[in-house]
Parts: C-alpha cells; sequence; structure tokens
C-alpha cells in the first residue's frame, strides 16, 4: 500500500533513473509491500512513498533530461528537497545513464543498482566494470535482475544506502563500452512494422466487442434481478429524496446510484479489466515499446509521439486515468494526446452503449451488427486523426520531433504476477478516481431531470437534428452523452424510437452523441490536469469538428448504408 501520512521519524530515499528500470518494481520489494504501476512506459505519474518499518521509499517518475515533460519536472524537484537517493541504471546502456544522470545526484548520498544485469554476459570483466565505476563515482554499486529480485539483493541494497557514501564525480573518465540491444525483428521492418503495431493497437477494440460484452449480456439480467427487490422496495417505503438519489428514472433512463451501479459493473468493468490485461501483456512483455518505435513515424504528423497512442488507446478502457497518464508526454504533444483521448477514445461507459444501439439498428433492419460497429470504428478513428491532425501544434509535427524512449528494448514473455499486478492498479484507479465522479454526476443529473432542465434541453436542440437528418428525438440522448455516455443508450430505447431511425441515422446519431463533446467526467480530468480555459477551447473546438464530421457522415451514409 502507499502511504499518505509518513512519520517523521522515517528516513527518507529517492528512488530515481529513467523510465522502465524497475524503480517501482524496487521500491516495494524494498518497503515489502505491493508495486502499484500502471504497467506501461512512464506509468509512475507522482511521486509516491512505499513505508516500510524505518525507511519511505519515493518511487519518481521516469526522467528524460532532454524532455519538458511534467513527470520528469516532478522527478528533478523532488531530487533538490532529497540528499540520500537510490540510482537506478540501466546495464544495457550502463554509460549512456550515467552520463545522463550522474550529474543530477552529484554531492547527494547513496548508491547505484544496475537493473537488466541477465542482459549482460556474465564474468569478470563485466564485474571488473562496476568496480571501476563505484571506484571513481565513489558509491557502490549492485547488479540486480529486477524481475528475480530475492531478499538477499534487497538487503544488500539496504546495507549500501546505510553506509552513507556521497557521489563524488559528477563525469567519469572510465566507460564500459558496451551497449546491448536485442535482433530487429518485424515490428522493426519499415512498412510492416508499422502495420503489425496497428494490428495490436486494434485488438483490444475487437476483444471488447467480442469479449467483454457478451461476458456483460450474460451478468446483466443477472444483477438486474438481484437489485429488483431493493428497488422496489425503495420506490414503495423510502422518502422522495432518497429515491431521487437512488431509482430516479427520466425518459427512459435511470439516473439513480441504483440505476447507475449494474451497468457500471456489468458493462463498464469487463472492459476496464480486459483492457489492462492487453496492456498488461504488452508491457511486461517489452511489446509497447517497440510498438511505439514503430509507430512514432507516422503518428508524427498528426502531432504525436509514438508513446502516446498507448496513452490513447488506454483511454478506451476509462478516460480518467489515460488523461492523468498524459503527465509523461512531451509538452508539444501532450495537449493532442488529451485531445485524442477526448475526441476519439470511446470509453467503457460508451463502448458497450454504441454496440448495444447499433446491433439494435442492424438487426431491426436485417443487416450485419459487425458492419456498422466496424464502419463506426472506421469512421472514428480516421476523423480522429484528421482532427488532431488539423488541430495539433507544428511543433508536434516537426520532423525534429523525436522519439523519447530508449532505443529497441528487449521482450519477454509476461507473467502472471505482472497480469495481476496491471489490472489491479487499473480497477483501483477506477474505483477510486473514476467512480467517485461518476456518482457525483448520477445526482447532479437526477436533479437536472427531476427540475425538467434535462428535458427542456432537449426540447430546444430537436430543430437543430434535422440538419443532420434526424428525428426530433435523437435531441435527449445526444445532451445526456455529453453528462454520461450511456446515455447513448436511448437511442434503442422506446423513447428514441418513437420515430424509427434508419441504420444510417442510427450511425449519425451514435457518432454525433459519442463525440460532441467529452463525458463530464473527463472533462473535469482534463481540467483539473491543465486549466479551465484550456479545457473549455478544447471542447469548443471538439464540439465545431464533431458537428462538421457528422454533417458528412449524415450524407455519406445514406448514400453508402
Amino acid at each position: 500500500m502507499i502511504s499518505s501520512a509518513i512519520g517523521q521519524q522515517r528516513q527518507a530515499v529517492l528512488i530515481v533513473g529513467k523510465e522502465s528500470v524497475g524503480k517501482t518494481t524496487l521500491a516495494s520489494a524494498l518497503a515489502g509491500v505491493s508495486a502499484d504501476d500502471a504497467n506501461f512506459r512512464g506509468s509512475t505519474v507522482a511521486v509516491e512513498g512505499y513505508v516500510s518499518e524505518d525507511v519511505v521509499y519515493w518511487d519518481t517518475p521516469g526522467i528524460f533530461r532532454q524532455s519538458d515533460t511534467e513527470t520528469t519536472k516532478l522527478a528533478l524537484a523532488a531530487l533538490d528537497e532529497h540528499e540520500k537517493v537510490l540510482l537506478i541504471i540501466q546495464a544495457t546502456q550502463i554509460d549512456e545513464d550515467l552520463a545522463e544522470l550522474l550529474p543530477l545526484v552529484a554531492g547527494k548520498q547513496g548508491a547505484v543498482v544496475v537493473s537488466f544485469w541477465d542482459k549482460v554476459q556474465p564474468g569478470e570483466a563485466a564485474m571488473e566494470a562496476l568496480e571501476k565505476f563505484s571506484a571513481e563515482v565513489g558509491v557502490p554499486f549492485l547488479a540486480v535482475d529486477g524481475r528475480r529480485l530475492n531478499d538477499v539483493g534487497t538487503h544488500r541494497i539496504t546495507d549500501m544506502l546505510q553506509a552513507a557514501s556521497v557521489f563524488s564525480a559528477s563525469r567519469l573518465k572510465y566507460r564500459a563500452g558496451w551497449r546491448i540491444e536485442p535482433r530487429p525483428g518485424i515490428l522493426e521492418h519499415r512498412t510492416w512494422g508499422p502495420l503489425l503495431a496497428i494490428v495490436l493497437l486494434v485488438l483490444p477494440a475487437l476483444a471488447t466487442i467480442f469479449g467483454a460484452n457478451e461476458l456483460a449480456n450474460v451478468l446483466h439480467p443477472i444483477v438486474e434481478g438481484w437489485l429488483e427487490p431493493l428497488i422496489a422496495t425503495i420506490e414503495a417505503t423510502w422518502p422522495a429524496w432518497l429515491r431521487l438519489l437512488l431509482t430516479n428514472k427520466s425518459d427512459g433512463l435511470g439516473y439513480g446510484l441504483l440505476d447507475m451501479g449494474p451497468f457500471l459493473l456489468v458493462w463498464a468493468m469487463p472492459t476496464v479489466v480486459l483492457f489492462s490485461l492487453i496492456l498488461g501483456a504488452y508491457k511486461a512483455s517489452g511489446l509497447v515499446e517497440r510498438m511505439n518505435i514503430a509507430l512514432h513515424p507516422w503518428v508524427r504528423y498528426v502531432g504525436l509521439s509514438g508513446r502516446d497512442v498507448v496513452r490513447i488507446l488506454m483511454g478506451f478502457g476509462c478516460n480518467v486515468p489515460a488523461v492523468i497518464s498524459t503527465r509523461a508526454c512531451s509538452g508539444c504533444s501532450r495537449n493532442t494526446a488529451i485531445a485524442g483521448i477526448a475526441f476519439g477514445a470511446a470509453c467503457s461507459y460508451q463502448l458497450p452503449a454504441t454496440w448495444a444501439v447499433l446491433s439494435a439498428a442492424a438487426i431491426r433492419s436485417g443487416g450485419s451488427p459487425l458492419t456498422l460497429c466496424f464502419g463506426y470504428l472506421f469512421y472514428l478513428g480516421l476523423t480522429t486523426l484528421i482532427y488532431l491532425r488539423l488541430a495539433s501544434s507544428p511543433s508536434g509535427r516537426d520532423a525534429l520531433n523525436i522519439l523519447m524512449t530508449p532505443r529497441r528494448p528487449f521482450t519477454q514473455w509476461p507473467t502472471a504476477k505482472a497480469l495481476w499486478r496491471e489490472a489491479y492498479s487499473t480497477l483501483r484507479q477506477f474505483f477510486v478516481q473514476a467512480m467517485p465522479i461518476f456518482v457525483g454526476i448520477c445526482v447532479l443529473a437526477s436533479l437536472l431531470a427531476n427540475w425538467g432542465i434535462l428535458d427542456f434541453a432537449s426540447r430546444g436542440l430537436g430543430p437543430v437534428m434535422a440538419s443532420f437528418g434526424l428525428p426530433a428525438d435523437a435531441a435527449l440522448p445526444v445532451v445526456l452523452a455529453s453528462i454520461r455516455k450511456d446515455g447513448i443508450l436511448l437511442l434503442a430505447s422506446d423513447h428514441g424510437e418513437m420515430a424509427p431511425m434508419t441504420p444510417a441515422q442510427t450511425l449519425t446519431a451514435v457518432y454525433l452523441a459519442g463525440v460532441l463533446l467529452p463525458c463530464l467526467v473527463t472533462a473535469l480530468t482534463i481540467a483539473r490536469e491543465t486549466d479551465w480555459r484550456c479545457t473549455l477551447l478544447l471542447l469548443g473546438r471538439q464540439a465545431l469538428f464533431a458537428i462538421a464530421f457528422t454533417l458528412f457522415l449524415a450524407w455519406a451514409a445514406g448514400w453508402i448504408l
């Protein structure tokens, strides 16, 4: 566990290094607690304390000295506040890491841990190199394999820190002279590599369609059956103000907390878990870094770095941790990554609602649900790329926008422990960060619906729907989707089908409801991570692009479908 209240009597040790060198794993091992990282490059986005009996190990985000990421700023600020440091470097690029990081820790007390030692050819020459580094730097060096760190290794690190040696050199004359990289594979192929990376990125969305939603279809009636007696009791005997908060329904959509519960736990959670497991496998295997490198030459044209794409993909599970994770993005691409999440990352609320509505429309017309679902995904992806290309800053698209990751990383089979840690971490973020906001929004939506404000807004927007070739009844789902994305479900309800829509109209309505504005949860998170001015500009720009794209879709879908 991570402690928020740390006693003054404990000694503080700051753990620093580049991204994905094993800082979080080492901090948790030294403190004897479970790691709480999100398992993708740059996943640690805050300085977090791991508490043992007498020491607080402060885990920091990865440092990129050549970047302006918020996470690098946090790590450098933490270095100014701490005197005892545990520096983590990679054995595979030991000369480069020491040259970049030693100037940051010069004059402080501590030790050096050399990770990825299993990649170095064992022998006297390798150990002699560590001894020479130690003699010149003035602090002990310990080589470890972070994935197999045992009690003996943690005790040796603890003893080194107690020795209170001082980093006496910021520049080294000695160099080990090696840099170890794996052989290139298909992901390094100039043409096939980016194509394979795109397939791997699309895989989580496909898995959601055929996996999480099928499970939700089975669980939803079961959970509803469990809740029906409780809801009936509340409706019959509880005070009106509690009924308003717990079981309130308006125009066919429930806003009460008990109405939200089944959808949140049955539809959203399987999607979040599935995405977390897939991303965990990508990270634990080292595959995600290779995907980043493969995609970078292509996504640079829309103002992104290859490493930003995985963060946008993370938004398909939950937008909240995805937006927070952009702290590790470069300053020239962070706003673009946030815009991509807000516009194109259909979260675990939106995806199930979208598939349900599109599938119902296709089946009703005698067509294939897959046609509408894949058509939606294709158009969403295409318009997201166009939007980012036109909205991104020129500096993000510049040819000098290099990828801020190490060179080609090693790949390995992911372990069950790593996959569980990823699932646990993501679920914890889902419940601790996203759930409270969802609850607050449900309360607000219940009050607005009870006061007639939502109905008034939908009636006022009804004539606007005609410009998109949609019936007036489509206005309410569009309004509700700006608060909670499962408002899209109204397009498949009795209310939404008072004027039956064709598959083309349904596709148009679902797209408009999904991208016109991010849900209130995402908007509040963006405002918290940036500021209200930037958030309002982003919302206005997104709405304008969404209207333009929807007008084109309304015309094109009528011809194609």
